[in-house]
């Protein structure tokens, strides 16, 4: 009786858990959680105080506006003229 107690109870532990974590996994994310991901991402493979810091100053970061973006994309194109111009605006904002 003991044994057939337990299994239901760990049958239904289990239910309960994943069910938990579907609800969990289909909430949307939030932006600090999204920027996380991101940035987590582009660390990439460093290890230890490389990537601490970079983490730090990732999640620190504050995102570029396409105004910010338009100023350094104009100023990397430099005398870059016509389709090549274009090309290589449409390249840098989609950044």
């Amino acid at each position: 009786m003991k044994k057939i107690i337990t299994i239901v109870a760990l049958a239904t532990s289990a239910f309960a858990t994943s069910s938990f974590a579907a609800d969990a996994a289909s909430a949307p994310k939030t932006a600090q959680q999204t920027k996380m991901a991101t940035c987590n991402k582009d660390a990439g493979d460093m290890k230890g105080d490389e990537r601490k810091a970079f983490m730090s100053k990732c999640l620190s970061a504050k995102k570029q506006t396409q105004q910010d973006k338009m100023k350094v994309c104009n100023k990397d194109a430099g005398a870059k003229k016509g389709d090549e111009r274009k090309a290589f605006m449409k390249e840098c904002l989609s950044k």
